[in-house]
């Protein structure tokens, strides 16, 4: 059943399982990195929530834009930043959670740090325990902060000890077909060894695209 088939392009059981594997690795040695050190005096977790869903897009989809390391680690500190600001300059928790995660876009977006779980670190900052009202700023640091650092320090660590595959080296041929089949897609995923933030539909509509946009260009 296609409900079934991989969500990402090039999504395979062998990269998801070292997904797995990393993701497990880099949460439990962050947890362990950061119990270690002296954070703070105030009661703050150990690791926060949203460094979850960041492991989820920095060991199962490396490759995407939104889970290099500096989205991760600016897109969770401004967007803590913003969730402060929020919880102490606007009215109400419905509004100030609103305010967070809105102004936490925006702001990853001038950044350029747009990393989705921000949006979940910057709702933290709002509807969090006592502990984290009273560090105030200083939330975005630690354990925010800290906790993001660790998290990509370990997951560059890990990509460097399992070393993917290398992509095939791309041999001389013919040239390519106008038209692109899908099986030529699947081959280009193979070879690849990596899976992409985008969907097999959505790739093959965007190749299919940029061959209509080629073959225009061509046209004598």
């Amino acid at each position: 059943m296609s409900v079934f088939q991989p969500i990402l392009a090039g999504a395979t059981l062998p990269d998801r399982l070292i997904a797995c594997v990393g993701a497990a690795i880099g949460i439990a040695l962050t947890i362990i990195v950061c119990g270690a050190l002296p954070l703070s005096t105030v009661d703050l977790p150990i690791i926060v929530a949203p460094l979850g869903a960041s492991a989820v897009l920095v060991f199962a989809v490396p490759s995407s834009p939104l889970a290099k390391p500096w989205p991760v680690i600016g897109g969770n500190i401004l967007s803590t930043l913003v969730g402060v600001a929020a919880f102490r300059l606007v009215p109400g928790t419905a509004l100030a959670a609103g305010a967070a995660v809105g102004g936490a876009i925006l702001v990853m977006s001038i950044a350029r740090c747009l990393h989705p779980p921000g949006g979940a670190a910057a709702l933290t900052a709002v509807i969090g325990s006592e502990g984290i009202h009273t560090a105030g700023y200083g939330f975005a640091l630690t354990p925010v902060g800290i906790n993001s650092v660790a998290l990509v320090l370990v997951a560059l660590l890990f990509r460097h000890v399992v070393a993917s595959r290398p992509a095939a080296a791309p041999r001389p041929s013919a040239p390519p077909p106008v038209r692109l089949h899908d099986s030529d897609i699947d081959a280009a995923l193979a070879d690849m060894h990596t899976s992409f933030d985008i969907s097999r539909d959505d790739l093959d509509t965007l190749l299919r695209h940029a061959e209509r946009h080629a073959a225009t260009r061509v046209k004598p």
